[in-house]
């Protein structure tokens, strides 16, 4: 779902220096396991004609996404049978191919979430399909007053949002929130689609879900996209200039604009940066020295943002000055705030405040962070290990993980699927851990992990790595 760390550079570089680029996965992907048997151990993806592989982006619910040197989005892994993951990622089972999209210019980013995907051009912009709700349907909202939607938008299609998937198994079903508080007047809008939006087929019977195609997200002039992530229904995008935009689904604070508006149609400026015009109270200060009495902000160092994740329903970002704040859902401690109260606006973690972190990730209900000094910190939910903790209870505030694997370590990239971690150290070895059903660990079994394991590959030297929902893949170089 989300992958990120601080050798990103040093990432980039190796990749485009020297011999043949390998992709590996391990994890379940229907159309590409034999009988849709679970993948154990490392297993190598050949791309085939003239065009070769160049950076792996994890993908979503049974399907796999990963960059060509040609700039061709690259999935595969997805089934018939498997509604969401079939119009998400192209029909594209056992034989990578590339993803059809409007436009020329090359891929450089790509994310994926339960069964939608968004993807980054070399320009910066940006274009997103799949679930319906999950693609924009209105201009970008620039004005935010940092205090909360400047208007309540509601798709008014709420029955057919889907709840959290345990399984590739599991059924869709209406998600069920606790009545929501009512924050100012709330305006339905009807979704509109244009002649380019037009309406592709279901895979699913009688399922109108998925009608979007990829088309360009329009955030307004000048505004170029540098990284996207996709949480469960909805997105996140950084520009170069260290803003954050946000859309999708917003129930629970995730898209951090202090409300629990369930579908936020159009893109929106997500206030993460106190900024210079705040006066000591945290309120707005206008142009005639009133302020906005609804808006309290975190008083977070730094002048940008540099990194995002998106959780199931949570996320997390941080700034330039190695700060974290994470906003959404905390039933689990996701938050890593001491407490399981939602937030809904982007809240430093407290406890980190000392601490310069340098990379994240998030899986549905936990959230992983690693320091510019290699320590990684993990909080939130624990069902099936995710924490690495070697303990089953959660989390409500980071703990420094302290297993003898990454001991002497020094963690560079951090990537989380749904439940299970993966992580990258500056010496190329891979340690995974949390939920294994499906062979996502990558260590030649289906047992959980509550403590980082090492992943074993020869032949080849690991430059990155990103989990799937349910999946991992592997870029290395050949050795």
């Amino acid at each position: 779902m989300a992958v990120n760390g601080n050798g990103v550079a040093d990432r980039e570089s190796n990749v485009a220096a020297g011999g043949r680029n390998l992709v590996y996965v391990w994890g379940y992907l229907p159309g590409a396991s034999i009988e849709k048997s679970p993948i154990t151990t490392p297993l190598e993806v050949h791309l085939g004609g003239s065009d070769s592989w160049k950076d792996v982006c994890g993908g979503g619910c049974g399907f796999a996404m990963a960059i060509s040197e040609l700039g061709q989005l690259i999935t595969w892994g997805s089934a018939d049978d498997e509604g969401q993951s079939y119009v998400a990622s192209g029909k594209h089972g056992e034989t990578p191919e590339s993803f059809p999209l409007p436009t020329e210019t090359s891929i450089v980013r790509a994310a994926a979430g339960w069964a939608h995907c968004a993807s980054i051009t070399e320009t910066g912009e940006i274009y997103t399909w799949g679930w319906k709700e999950c693609v924009p349907s209105g201009k970008a909202v620039f004005d935010m007053a940092f205090g909360g939607l400047s208007q309540k938008e509601n798709s008014g299609r709420q029955g057919s949002i889907m709840s959290e998937h345990v399984s590739p198994k599991s059924h869709c079903s209406n998600s069920t929130q606790t009545n929501d508080k009512k924050y100012g007047e709330e305006i339905s809008k009807r979704r509109k689609t244009t002649t380019a939006k037009q309406e592709i087929e279901s895979t699913a019977s009688g399922d109108e879900t998925f009608t979007l195609p990829p088309c360009l997200v329009n955030l307004g002039p000048g505004v170029r996209i540098s990284t996207v992530a996709a949480g469960g229904r909805h997105t996140l995008a950084l520009s170069d200039t260290g803003q954050v935009w946000g859309w999708g689904y917003g129930g629970e604070g995730q898209l951090g604009l202090g409300s629990r508006t369930k579908m936020v149609a159009s893109p929106h400026l997500i206030p993460c940066i106190q900024p210079s015009n705040v006066g000591k109270d945290g309120a707005l200060v206008g142009k005639n020295g009133g302020t906005s009495s609804a808006a309290q902000l975190s008083k977070a160092p730094g002048s940008c943002v540099k990194q995002i994740a998106c959780g199931g329903r949570h996320s997390a970002v941080v700034t330039d000055a190695g700060m974290l704040l994470t906003f959404g859902w905390g039933l689990y401690g996701q938050c890593g705030n001491g407490s399981t109260s939602d937030q809904l606006r982007p809240t430093c973690v407290s406890s980190l405040i000392e601490t310069s972190i340098g990379g994240i990730a998030a899986g549905l209900w936990h959230t992983l962070c690693v320091t510019i000094d290699g320590h990684v910190y993990s909080f939130g939910g624990n069902q099936f290990g995710q924490l690495g903790t070697g303990a089953e209870h959660a989390e409500t505030l980071p703990r420094l993980l302290e297993c003898p694997g990454l001991k002497e370590k020094h963690v560079k990239i951090v990537s989380s699927g749904a439940r299970h971690n993966t992580v990258l150290t500056d010496d190329g070895q891979i340690f995974s851990w949390g939920w294994n059903k499906y062979g996502q660990l990558g260590l030649g079994d289906t047992i959980d992990r509550n403590i980082p394991s090492r992943v074993l590959i020869d032949g080849c030297l690991p430059k990155n790595i990103a989990c799937g929902w349910w999946h991992t893949l592997l870029l290395a170089k050949e050795t």
